[in-house]
């Protein structure tokens, strides 16, 4: 059975998919929110297997939400606009787009779709990270380096090559930002721009969209400024 969490600020809308999905054996919905903000703070805490998400939303709309998710579960969007599709299926996350109102058989597919999906985010977690090691050993000059994950506290995005910023040295290696976030610990280590991710840890002050990270300032786009507010212990 799939967990399903569904979030949409119309009243209507999530009443229509909430009987959907109850009258479907496969599927339970665990909560549901008028806002994309309420559901990250619920997915801090849980994890869900698919999400019924509008587009259209104030403030946080849809594709900032899943730009702000660390390891996103199976998405299926719902909206009254047909011009996001392209957008929509950039996101390797995004099974679906269903166009409102939606109909029963439509919608019936769409599950369809996601129930053939072969891996559900506990399983793409498990093969992508593990997050009880210490160590990332990176390619330099033909030579494996090993580096102390809690050392680095900065990465940033060099074109072809990533900047890794540690304790003891910098470390420029060809990558990219999407391979090496996947081997970080979540717990850790955050996105907070398309270019740089930061350990948490080293965060020394925060001043409108951007944070201090040791002697350097480094940005925190839009998208992502929630989810580091989420983790924050605010006072």
């Amino acid at each position: 059975m799939m967990k399903c969490l569904i979030i949409d600020d119309d009243a209507t809308a999530r009443l229509i998919i909430n009987q959907f999905c109850s009258n479907d054996s496969r599927l339970e919905v665990v909560d549901q929110f008028p806002s994309a903000i309420e559901g990250m703070k619920f997915l801090n805490q849980e994890e869900v297997d698919l999400i019924f998400l509008d587009i259209h939303m104030p403030n946080f709309n849809g594709f900032d939400f899943i730009q702000a998710l660390k390891n996103p579960p199976k998405i299926i969007l719902t909206t009254s606009d047909k011009n996001f599709a392209i957008e929509a299926f950039e996101y390797d996350c995004v099974i679906d787009y269903l166009v409102k109102p939606i109909e029963l058989n439509r919608f019936q597919k769409s599950i369809e779709k996601a129930s053939k999906r072969t891996l559900s985010k506990k399983a793409d977690v498990s093969t992508t990270k593990d997050d009880s090691q210490d160590d990332l050993y990176v390619n330099i000059d033909r030579r494996l380096v090993k580096i102390d994950l809690p050392s680095i506290y900065l990465i940033e995005a060099k074109g072809d090559y990533i900047l890794i910023k540690t304790d003891a040295k910098n470390y420029t290696v060809h990558s990219t930002m999407k391979k090496i976030e996947n081997k970080l610990p979540a717990h850790l280590f955050l996105k907070i721009h398309r270019s740089f991710i930061i350990n948490t840890n080293e965060i020394i002050d925060i001043e409108d969209n951007s944070v201090l990270i040791r002697k350097d300032v480094v940005p925190v786009s839009r998208s992502n400024r929630t989810e580091l507010m989420t983790r924050l212990n605010l006072l």
